[in-house]
């Protein structure tokens, strides 16, 4: 594993020494924690996030993925609603007061026993006791929780299993041609399905060597890829893009690459070619969400550009795929409807949260994405639509209702509609229309944008601000979001300003 801050810093591990430390990692947390309590991590993509990932396997110990840009408010919700017993964290990251708000944090969360920061690794280690027993872990045992979207404004713990999160790694690398012994280069966060089941568990069954970047930064990666003659790496669009613009790619030896597994936003056919051509590899596009594990459907190396743009390819082994009119009645090839999915990778629930569940998944066991999809002929799949209200910026899910409520509380907002606008870099990104409560007097936007950023996690704080006298409004009186972004395309409603880089 490599991708400390400081490259002389990087360290390795072989199979056997990663088997042995996980081990330890261990034993280590059955000190302090019982199989089947919640452990949270707090941090960026550092290796003892690794170790931790396969010591609590080990341990039968469920591990709870924390985003290291939550700030007080979101990281006091995921640990409270997780009733997690334990949290391991960094003490300060990319200005981020982690240890402060964990300190202050601690008073309120009367089920967390247990606080361990990453600059006390060691000691946690040494309090393991060698000789322990470790418990047998099934493969239908609950692994982690990943949060996701929820209607409440709030995400919703998804309960994932080993065998499904295993698994779903194993069939993704297969498809994407992954051959034995390579290194793969994962700059997805490790918080993420997309970091910590396909980067990280997906090299495992292929024996190869896996590179976690601490976090993402193009010329790091391009480095990286050089450096460890990757064979392959995942990453979304947005990544890709920066990657193709550094200074330093036209100057890299990347001739070992041979694969690129994208997803979270849709691939325009042109950013394929163009991936393709410069980096001389072939893409593969994946599509899912975390409560399936995540990988649903996912195209081929050997796909056209044009059905690695402009579809999501075909399901996995061992997945159930089904289209769905709004009566649940399947619908005809080529129909668009609802894409719903059943199989080994099915979440066991939302974290004791069992009516968001049963709106979830029917009693059939059919998981209802919300994404609106056909399906083809030749059983090709492509995205039309989506029936959640969710912004997906640079692959990163981001949900309107909880914003809205973020700027509900300041005194100048009477009311307010977060929706999405195109960004050419970022896929999608987030413009906030506010209704003033003076509107003679509006707040200033460098003000309403600073209010975001001290409450919410920075890609979360919309860029885009727009005024408005009065929303259009539904019948029942909910504020149609579509007239809006309609209305902001058309420059009917002027933007006021820009918050952000």
């Amino acid at each position: 594993m490599a991708g400390m801050p400081d490259p002389a810093a990087r360290r390795r591990w072989t199979y056997a020494e990663l088997l042995a430390c996980s081990e330890r990692v261990a034993r280590a947390l059955l000190a302090r924690f019982r199989p089947g309590e919640r452990v949270a991590v707090w941090a960026p993509n550092i290796p003892e996030w690794v170790l931790l990932e396969f010591g609590a396997a080990l341990a039968g110990i469920v591990l709870v993925t924390v985003n290291p840009a939550f700030r007080r408010r979101e990281v006091a919700y995921v640990l409270a609603q997780s009733r997690s017993a334990g949290l391991f964290y960094l003490d300060e990251f990319r200005g981020n007061p982690m240890a402060a708000t964990v300190t202050e944090l601690r008073p309120e969360l009367p089920e967390l026993r247990d606080a361990v920061s990453f600059s006390a690794w060691d000691e946690f280690l040494a309090a393991g006791d060698p000789s322990m027993p470790l418990p047998e872990v099934r493969p239908g045992d609950p692994a982690q929780i990943q949060y996701t979207s929820g209607t409440t404004g709030f995400p919703k713990g998804a309960h994932l299993l080993h065998r499904a999160i295993t698994n779903n790694a194993r069939f993704t690398f297969a498809r994407a041609g992954m051959p034995r012994g390579a290194a793969w280069i994962n700059p997805m966060p490790l918080f993420h399905t997309g970091g910590c089941v396909l980067g990280a568990l997906g090299p495992v069954w292929f024996r190869g060597t896996h590179v976690p970047v601490l976090a993402f930064e193009p010329g790091l990666v391009l480095e990286l890829i050089e450096a460890e003659r990757a064979y392959g790496f995942g990453a979304v669009p947005t990544m890709l893009i920066a990657m193709l613009e550094h200074a330093t790619f036209r100057s890299r030896d990347l001739s070992s690459l041979g694969v690129v597994v994208s997803g979270g936003s849709t691939v325009p056919a042109d950013l394929v070619r163009r991936i393709e051509g410069a980096l001389g590899v072939k893409f593969s596009i994946v599509f899912g969400q975390t409560e399936l594990s995540p990988v649903v459907t996912q195209t081929r190396p050997s796909d056209t550009p044009e059905d690695k743009a402009l579809t999501i390819g075909q399901p996995l082994p061992q997945v159930e795929c089904r289209i769905v009119d709004a009566e649940g009645k399947v619908v005809p090839v080529g129909v668009a409807g609802e894409f719903c999915a059943r199989g080994y990778q099915l979440m066991r629930e939302y974290f004791d949260q069992p009516e968001a569940t049963a709106e979830t998944v029917d009693a059939d066991g059919w998981l209802h994405t919300g994404d609106l999809c056909a399906m083809d002929a030749r059983g090709y799949f492509s995205i039309t639509g989506r029936l959640k209200d969710m912004i997906i910026r640079g692959g990163e899910n981001i949900y309107p209702r909880e914003i809205e409520e973020c700027l509900f509380a300041h005194p100048g907002v009477a009311d307010v509609a977060v929706i999405d606008v195109p960004d050419e870099r970022w896929g999608e990104s987030v413009a906030a229309v506010v209704r003033a409560a003076d509107p003679a007097n509006p707040p200033a936007v460098h003000e309403l944008f600073a209010f975001c950023r001290e409450r919410l996690a920075p890609y979360k704080a919309p860029r885009h601000w727009y005024f408005i006298d009065a929303f259009p409004l539904t019948g029942s009186g909910k504020v149609q979001k579509f007239v809006l972004r309609e209305r902001i395309a058309k420059r009917e409603i002027v933007q006021a300003g820009v918050g952000g880089p």
